[in-house]
């Protein structure tokens, strides 16, 4: 303001007077960014804020539901896998179990053929062998049972050849044992005479 007085008293140049607004203004601008920046730097400075309880109730919140949502999923697969197991076991354990019965199926087929005197005794045999039969297909359990068919290695195990007109090349001929599967599960392969 001073200089301002002496230009106005004093007999200074307008181009002085120029410059000297000038030189003002760019000291006043200094000024006013110096004052703005000094409160930027004191809110840098500053610490950050403790959350308040809300926003620590809701981290909490998203924690907990973020550890519930694994937990259900961990869960919801640890259900899936055991169904799995369990539609994988059940015909494993019944072929298993099915295949300790087996030696006694053929025993009672046997008995049944078995030429005999006694009529009661042998029907007493029929109806034990065909409870088992009825139960074996309860279960799911088929005979193998392919006589005049292909041989298929899969299902049948040759134990002889013998050549026969009325069948083709590489037919089953004759079953020495029955086979027995579960579904696509061979649980026993049938023991048959090949032909030609």
């Amino acid at each position: 303001m001073s200089e301002k007085k002496i230009h106005a008293a004093g007999d200074a140049s307008p181009e002085k007077e120029a410059e000297t607004a000038e030189a003002e203004n760019s000291e006043e601008k200094k000024a006013d960014e110096a004052a703005a920046g000094e409160p930027e730097t004191e809110k840098k400075d500053e610490s950050p804020k403790e959350p308040t309880a809300e926003e620590k109730l809701k981290a909490e919140n998203d924690e907990l539901r973020d550890k519930y949502l694994r937990l259900m999923a961990e869960f919801d697969n640890f259900r899936k896998r055991s169904a799995k197991e369990r539609a994988e076991i059940y015909p494993e354990a019944t072929a298993a179990a099915v295949e300790a019965f087996l030696p006694l199926a053929d025993n009672f087929e046997r008995a049944a053929n078995a030429e005999t005197a006694d009529e009661k005794y042998k029907a007493g045999v029929m109806m034990i062998y065909d409870q088992l039969s009825k139960a074996f297909q309860k279960l799911g359990v088929e005979e193998i049972n392919r006589v005049g068919e292909p041989f298929d290695p899969t299902l049948e195990n040759a134990v002889s050849h013998i050549d026969d007109e009325n069948l083709g090349e590489n037919a089953v001929a004759q079953v020495y044992q029955k086979g027995y599967k579960l579904k696509d599960k061979v649980i026993r392969p049938a023991t048959v005479v090949i032909a030609n």
